[in-house]
C-alpha cells in the first residue's frame, strides 16, 4: 500500500492554511511560516498526525469498532461518502442533526420510521388518499436524505473521522460529551486541541481531503482483509480437525 509522502501533500496543497489574521492561537505550533499573509502548515506535523490517527483507527477497527465519517461542507461531501462506502463504514454529508450522537435513541426511532416507509408492501400506505400518500412520500424522501449514511448504524460509533473541525463543531461537542475519540483534519483557523487526533492540513482542498480520507479508508480495509484471512485460516483448521 502506498504511503503518503510530504511530496504528495505538497502537490495537493495541504500546506496552505488560512490568512494569518485568522490563525487559532492553539494552531501556531503547526505553522512553519507565512507567505503573502497566508499560513504555511508544517507538513511534518501533518504526517505525524496522520500516522497517530491511522494507528488509532486501526486499533478501533481491530476491536470490531465502527467509524463514522463526517463532512458536510461542499468540498468534503463526495469524498466522505465515496470513501466511507468503500470501506464499509457510516457517514454524514448533509447537515449534522443536533443529537445525532447525544440523542441517538431518537435518531434510531427516526431511522426505524424510514425503514417502515421504504419497506415494499408496507401497510402504512393502505387506505390512504392521494394527498396522504404524497405526504408520506415527502417524509420518506426527507428522512432518506437525512439518514442515508447512518440508516444501518445500530449503535454509537467507536470513533469519528471529521473534515473541518470548525464546520463540524457540534459533532465534536457531542462526541466529546460521550467520550468518543475524534480524528479531525484541522486548518489553521481551527483549535486542534478540540479533537483527540488532529491532522493539520488545508481542509478546503479537495485533493488534500481525498488524499487523507483515502488513507484512513485504506487502513480500515486493510484490517478487514486481515480479519477475513484470519477467519478463513481458522475455518480451514476447523475443517481439517472435523475431517
Amino acid at each position: 500500500m502506498h504511503k503518503i509522502t510530504k511530496e504528495d501533500l505538497l502537490n495537493s496543497g495541504a500546506h496552505f492554511g488560512h490568512v494569518s489574521s485568522k490563525t487559532d492561537p492553539n494552531f501556531k505550533d503547526y505553522v512553519i511560516s507565512q507567505k503573502n499573509g497566508i499560513d504555511i502548515i508544517n507538513l511534518d506535523h501533518t504526517l505525524a498526525g496522520l500516522e497517530k490517527a491511522i494507528k488509532s483507527v486501526t486499533s478501533v477497527v481491530e476491536n470490531n469498532g465502527e467509524i463514522l465519517f463526517v463532512g458536510t461542507k461542499k468540498h468534503a461531501k463526495d469524498v466522505i461518502q465515496q470513501e466511507a462506502d468503500r470501506c464499509g463504514m457510516f457517514y454524514v454529508v448533509e447537515r449534522w442533526l443536533g443529537g445525532t450522537l447525544t440523542n441517538f435513541s431518537t435518531i434510531k426511532k427516526s431511522i426505524k420510521r424510514l425503514h417502515s416507509l421504504e419497506k415494499e408492501g408496507s401497510t402504512i400506505f393502505e387506505d390512504l388518499t392521494k394527498k396522504e400518500i404524497l405526504q408520506l412520500n415527502r417524509e420518506k424522501i426527507k428522512l432518506s436524505d437525512q439518514h442515508r449514511g447512518i440508516k444501518d448504524m445500530k449503535r454509537l460509533p467507536s470513533m469519528i473521522v471529521i473534515v473541518d473541525g470548525k464546520t463540524e463543531s457540534i459533532a465534536i461537542q457531542e462526541a466529546k460529551k460521550l467520550e468518543i475519540p475524534v480524528v479531525c483534519i484541522v486548518d489553521s483557523n481551527t483549535n486542534p486541541t478540540l479533537c483527540n487526533y488532529p491532522i493539520p492540513a488545508n481542509d478546503d482542498s479537495i485533493r488534500t481531503i481525498q488524499l487523507l480520507v483515502t488513507e484512513v479508508a485504506n487502513a480500515i480495509i486493510a484490517v478487514a482483509q486481515k480479519n477475513a484471512k484470519a477467519k478463513e485460516a481458522a475455518e480451514q483448521v476447523a475443517d481439517k480437525k472435523e475431517a
